[in-house]
């Protein structure tokens, strides 16, 4: 496995949080999916933002 490591302090640890607002395919859809977030556990610099749930974008 590869070791993260931050670009702006180098920093090795990493953990994972959520946002408490959804993102959503529409202003008037109500379901919606969670930003996972990804950063440094030194200096707080975002590595990476991922969507949980991807399938409500997809178009049928």
């Amino acid at each position: 496995m590869e070791t993260k490591k931050c670009s702006k302090c180098g920093g090795t640890e990493f953990a994972e949080g959520s946002d408490f607002i959804a993102v959503r395919p529409s202003k008037m859809s109500m379901r919606g999916s969670n930003k996972i977030y990804t950063f440094c556990l030194h200096c707080g610099e975002v590595d990476s933002i991922r969507i949980e749930n991807t399938t409500i974008f997809k178009k049928k």
